[in-house]
């Protein structure tokens, strides 16, 4: 019987080490996440100072920032996420109204060094600069958004997170239409 016990020592043992790990992990994980969103926000908020100078107040409504100027509506700017090669890309997308998009910033990605992770250059980015969003289209498909070569994937993904999330967004914001006025 002890020989018995004695096979079952290191799976015990393991287990302990795993459960311990684990445990270590979810509270290292739940005492940091505060911290985390915190960061996350506080970047956003740096974007959005890039992105609209003039802003000098801001309300977040149904998750579209609403930015002032001087108590006037100055822009507005959404969160989108789409799926890329490595996973999933976060997009900080501004527009200046209804149909015009006035950059765009890329919270997170995983995309590949070198490759996909050119979505995060100036030059990709740039192309969406006051760009309708009917335009955010990959040129291959009809827009004015130029793929990067060999990453074509994320390419598509930061396009179509942009566009259809913008679509929706503006008819949350603006009704059907997209008219400014109500």
């Amino acid at each position: 019987m002890k020989d018995r016990l004695k096979e079952f020592y290191p799976v015990f043992f393991i287990t302990i080490i795993v459960f311990i790990s684990i445990s270590l992990l979810a509270l290292t994980d739940s005492v940091t996440a505060e911290k985390r969103e915190w960061q996350t926000e506080q970047k956003v908020m740096d974007m959005l100072k890039d992105m609209f100078p003039s802003m000098s107040d801001y309300t977040l409504e149904d998750d579209v920032y609403v930015l002032y100027e001087s108590g006037a509506v100055t822009g507005y700017a959404y969160i989108a996420e789409g799926k890329g090669y490595g996973g999933t890309i976060d997009i900080l997308v501004g527009l200046e109204d209804a149909t015009t998009i006035k950059g765009i910033s890329i919270i997170n990605h995983a995309e590949s060094p070198g490759l996909g992770a050119r979505i995060n250059e100036d030059a990709y980015k740039g192309q969406y600069s006051n760009l309708t969003i009917t335009d955010s289209e990959m040129r291959f498909n009809g827009g004015k958004i130029d793929a990067i070569t060999g990453a074509t994937i994320s390419s598509q993904a930061v396009a179509d997170a942009v566009r259809t999330t913008a679509l929706e967004k503006i008819e949350e914001l603006f009704g059907k239409g997209g008219d400014e006025n109500g």
